[in-house]
């Protein structure tokens, strides 16, 4: 069964999200946009992305997220403050970085940086990033237990 996929944006990401839900539908996974609905260039991203990183904390082992922002930087560091989430941050470059995210880290969130990559890319990174499992080596499943153990 694959996991049940969430799209969260501010403005940079609000006209992507549906053809990316369309996108990523055709992959085969269930979806589900947590906003925003309408366009507003002076929106705040957290009111957003923390809808869609509660939705994967609550059900980490089966869903995942793929929220934008122009850098994804800041989505990703709101997307975090939730245990058990473990946002990565993709703007271009290497497209290796995204199946080491899922390898290493078993990043359940992919924040993408809109402001910086094309659509096609985009969806390249998506496929990239959604296709690749985490084989669970226990150094890397050591090193996740140890993160979520920082959390208060």
């Amino acid at each position: 069964m694959k996991p049940k996929v969430y799209f969260a944006a501010d403005h940079w990401g609000f006209e992507l999200i549906p053809i990316l839900v369309e996108y990523v539908n055709e992959l085969g996974y269930e979806t589900e946009h947590c906003g925003p609905f309408e366009f507003d260039e002076t929106d705040d991203y957290p009111d957003f992305i923390a809808v869609a990183a509660k939705k994967v904390a609550e059900d980490k082992d089966q869903s995942k997220a793929i929220i934008f922002g122009k850098s994804g930087q800041g989505e990703a560091m709101c997307a975090n403050r939730q245990l058990g989430v473990r946002a990565a941050v993709y703007y271009g470059g290497p497209i290796e970085i995204l199946s080491l995210s899922r390898e290493h880290n078993n990043a359940n969130v992919l924040s993408i940086g809109a402001g910086f990559i094309e659509l096609e890319e985009i969806k390249l990174a998506i496929a990239r990033w959604l296709e690749t499992s985490f084989p669970a080596e226990e150094r890397h499943v050591r090193r996740i237990q140890k993160i979520d153990s920082l959390a208060l």
